[in-house]
């Protein structure tokens, strides 16, 4: 059974059990209400009667009728019995006796009014309080409601009849309401079915207010967000390799073409095979700046934080950078240090915290001149500002907007070694940590990267 039917279903039933119980409701009170009201009769009928009885001595039932007629009183097939003082029958209209047991004489003369059941007809058992003031009499009038129950019968079945046509008419508006509840869900898988890889940029929508619907509306849209990046990145990631190995490739071909052409002494294969051994090295470095490349891509999707010391990342970098290249000199200033190291302490991932570190360090030796850089650490109202500073050559102001692109290298380190990878990989890194990286730069006067790591 799909949603749209269990839904039919679930709503007929739920209105249909409320009708059906305001049905119920409704005949149960109007049949109280009917015997209240022919009690009610019964009482006054007995006492009419008691009273012909007491004021004319030796009256009969046909005396009574007589009357009765004259008064355009309409009689019921009723059983009338009288008991005076003395427990003793003095009167009878019915065809049959009515005999009452002591214990009822006595509660009715007690003045409480007796209702029960006597036959499928309704019995009322009252006290008569005599003129003269001697003991009470004790009336029974047994009755049938002919009419009463005519009438419930007949809103007993106009109760039915409507109960049965409603839960028709429920079931038809149940499966309107189920049909337009489920349209909006229909509506966002035909949507889905109809993105893949080539259209992940279209986003589910659904035409209304802010409702659950809308809610996974949004959550679907943040999953194809989240697949266009991974597309994205693979692509790129593909399209980069692909270019920037394509390089040291043909280097690499042409020196073995231009070896294997004729033969050679000994110490030009060396001199060939030194080149090579040169530019597969390059393409290493290359291939893992790309591999460095593609793991932060990955890793915005599944990165785990931890608490870390920025001031241990710093000198962790430090260490690394002038291990790798001796000649290198990473000056650290840090003047005050807090009270209180937690000031120190932020969330995020420390080995691409260092390799970000690793790498403004790198290029501030590897493009100034004394190969030195000057890391000045600051702590100020719960926020972490690191600034690189260099006396290298700098970076024009025209070029200051692409430095943080992939591949991209200014006018003045063209005649370095390098793949333009390197900053955009840091600012990738310090964007996934919740930090900020500008740079500041004018040519011949160096340039200074600043980093900012605000508060949990």
């Amino acid at each position: 059974m799909n949603i749209k039917s269990r839904l039919t279903l679930l709503f007929t039933m739920l209105v249909g059990s409320i009708m059906a119980l305001f049905c119920l409701s409704t005949y149960f009170f109007y049949d109280q209400y009917r015997e209240k009201q022919f009690y009610s009769f019964l009482n006054e009928r007995g006492q009419t009667i008691a009273q012909l009885v007491e004021a004319s001595n030796g009256i009969s039932k046909d005396d009574i009728v007589k009357i009765e007629k004259e008064n355009n009183t309409v009689l019921l097939d009723e059983e009338i019995t009288i008991y005076n003082g003395e427990d003793s029958l003095i009167f009878t209209s019915g065809k049959e006796k009515f005999f009452l047991s002591p214990s009822s004489l006595r509660e009715a003369r007690n003045g409480h009014e007796i209702h029960t059941k006597y036959k499928k007809k309704e019995v009322i058992i009252i006290r008569h309080i005599l003129q003269d003031h001697r003991k009470p009499w004790v009336v029974a009038v047994v009755a049938s409601d002919i009419h009463g129950m005519n009438q419930l019968k007949r809103l007993r079945e106009i109760l039915v009849i409507g109960w049965l046509l409603s839960l028709v008419l429920v079931g038809v508006a149940g499966w309107q309401f189920a049909n337009d509840a489920i349209k909006p869900v229909s509506d966002i898988i035909d949507q889905v079915n109809n993105i893949s890889a080539g259209n992940l940029h279209e986003k589910v929508t659904v035409g209304r207010e802010k409702d659950e619907l809308a809610s996974l509306a949004q959550t679907f849209n943040l999953m194809l967000n989240r697949l266009e990046i991974a597309f994205v990145a693979q692509k790129n990631f593909v399209s980069h390799a692909s270019h920037e190995l394509r390089t040291p490739l043909a280097l690499i071909m042409s020196e073995v073409e231009v070896t294997l052409m004729k033969e050679r002494t000994a110490a030009n294969y060396q001199d060939a095979l030194t080149g090579i051994l040169s530019e597969a090295k390059e393409m290493n470095e290359l291939v893992s700046r790309l591999l460095e490349l593609a793991r932060t891509e990955e890793h915005a999707f599944r990165v785990t934080f931890s608490k870390i010391r920025i001031d241990e990342v710093l000198w962790q970098a430090k260490a690394s950078v002038q291990q790798k290249n001796p000649g290198y000199e990473v000056h650290i200033h840090y003047d005050r240090i807090p009270d209180n190291e937690e000031e120190l302490k932020r969330y995020g991932d420390e080995s691409l915290l260092k390799t970000a570190f690793l790498n403004l360090m790198d290029n501030a030796c590897k493009y100034s001149e004394n190969k030195t850089v000057h890391v000045y650490l600051e702590t100020r109202k719960d926020l972490i500002t690191i600034n690189f500073k260099d006396f290298g050559t700098g970076i024009a102001a025209e070029e200051l907007p692409y430095v943080f692109d992939t591949f991209y290298r200014s006018a003045t380190t063209m005649n370095k070694a390098g793949y333009g990878i390197g900053l955009a990989l840091t600012k990738r890194i310090i964007t996934m940590q919740g930090a900020s990286i500008n740079v500041e730069s004018k040519v011949g006067a160096g340039t200074t990267f600043t980093l900012k790591f605000p508060p949990f």
